[in-house]
């Protein structure tokens, strides 16, 4: 269905629609990172001290509330912290949770999780060069989304 058969009301109340959903989902999803990292450093003072995978961990939350609060501020997603995020889990599945398994698979492990690392951060290298040379997708979106009526001008009398 093109926009040409919806009148201009029923586009903006869905528009409107849209943008309260995005705003009440996100600010779900905020209030669930801050009460599990809330958790987490309840976990961390009972314990007394912090361990590398729960200062790991807390980045990773840090990250998704950055992520958040970008959305907010500008509307856009960041693809670049999506990546962050999993540069920083594989990071602390490789420093705990690979100590836990045989020698020969350890190898395989330590090697796939390393270039899983490399790779995401090629893409981040790749992803930050195309948007400063070629500029973002979001750009132009803008003016695909809203076309604004061009007013004519009256002759003048």
């Amino acid at each position: 269905m093109s926009n040409r058969h919806c009148p201009a009301s029923l586009q903006s109340a869905g528009r409107t629609f849209v943008d309260l959903c995005h705003y009440a989902i996100l600010f779900l999803i905020t209030v669930v990172v801050v009460w599990t990292a809330g958790k987490e450093f309840v976990v961390i003072l009972q314990k007394g001290a912090a361990d590398l995978k729960d200062i790991l961990l807390l980045f990773i939350y840090l990250e998704l509330l950055a992520m958040i609060g970008i959305y907010f501020k500008t509307h856009r997603l960041p693809v670049q912290f999506l990546i962050f995020i999993a540069i920083t889990a594989l990071s602390r599945h490789l420093v705990v949770d690979v100590q836990a398994v045989s020698d020969y698979f350890h190898l395989w492990l330590l090697a796939t999780i390393s270039i899983a690392i490399l790779a995401l951060s090629g893409s981040v290298v790749i992803l930050t060069w195309t948007a400063k040379t070629f500029g973002s997708p979001e750009d132009t979106l803008a003016d695909y989304q809203h076309p604004v009526k061009q007013e004519s001008n009256p002759p003048k009398v």
